[in-house]
């Protein structure tokens, strides 16, 4: 993997798409986490002006901490670096008041997990409408296109998505070239929806680099049969959910009315 060369590429393509677009920078949620890191260090790389958004909804003080010391960071390193806190917390537990109730514990954790994304989604795009930025995204391959472990119109709501063709493991190494923190390196990955100590791999049932490995399997027609003992669990997790969040990859169906019915 040439770093060098893939840093300068995804810099120069932020920088073009954003100066063909019009646009004046570029907003992204900085959690703490690689990727929302590595991402908002690309577009801050682009000389542009890039806005990093703290948007907690009890979040943990981890996560927090991780965010606030990246920022700081990018402002010493970077002019066109500014940022804002938001907290949402207060916002999200009026909205959790005005529902009815619901009694299938599960299924409810889910969807306040995915309205937390969404109110995220359109706190960022209140910013980038107010300042002509272009919202980040910072999904990377195996969350966007193998697995879809990310919002629909949450965190999958974005104009651009720079790391997006980049495995886990990739954005790791990227991180590393630009210096990204020990600290955020080190953190266990999680998407901090149900403000506890769930990692993805707890919500997943497998590791990046599992579902790394059977994303390449499956892209080498390789099947369930072909695999035994844990291979043959990770390949099942990683198709099942393929399959099942395949709506979130495509694009929205649309009816299309015959002719002769206009």
């Amino acid at each position: 993997m040439q770093v060098e060369k893939l840093t300068a590429h995804i810099v120069q393509w932020l920088k073009q798409y954003a100066l063909e677009s019009k646009m004046d920078g570029f907003v992204i949620g900085v959690s703490g986490g690689v990727d929302s890191a590595v991402t908002s260090t690309l577009c801050a790389m682009t000389g542009l002006k890039t806005l990093c958004v703290e948007m907690p909804i009890h979040q943990a003080k981890g996560q927090v901490t991780r965010a606030q010391e990246h920022i700081a960071g990018l402002k010493k390193q970077f002019d066109g670096v500014t940022s804002t806190h938001v907290d949402l917390t207060d916002l999200f537990d009026g909205f959790k008041t005005q529902l009815p109730k619901i009694n299938n514990t599960d299924t409810l954790q889910v969807s306040l997990a995915n309205t937390r994304a969404r109110l995220r989604m359109t706190t960022l795009y209140y910013f980038a409408g107010v300042h002509n930025y272009l919202v980040a995204g910072t999904g990377n391959k195996v969350e966007d296109f193998g697995v879809g472990f990310y919002t629909k119109y949450g965190d999958g709501g974005v104009d651009l998505s720079p790391i997006a063709d980049l495995l886990k493991s990739q954005v790791y190494t990227l991180a590393k070239h630009i210096k990204v923190s020990k600290a955020i390196l080190e953190a266990a990955p999680t998407d901090g929806l149900f403000g506890d100590s769930r990692t993805d791999q707890d919500q997943i049932g497998a590791s990046y680099d599992e579902l790394e490995w059977a994303m390449k399997m499956q892209g080498l027609g390789k099947t369930i049969g072909d695999f035994t003992d844990r291979e043959k669990e990770v390949f099942k997790i990683y198709t099942h959910l393929n399959k099942a969040n395949r709506h979130k990859m495509i694009p929205i169906p649309i009816c299309e009315i015959p002719l002769k019915f206009l």
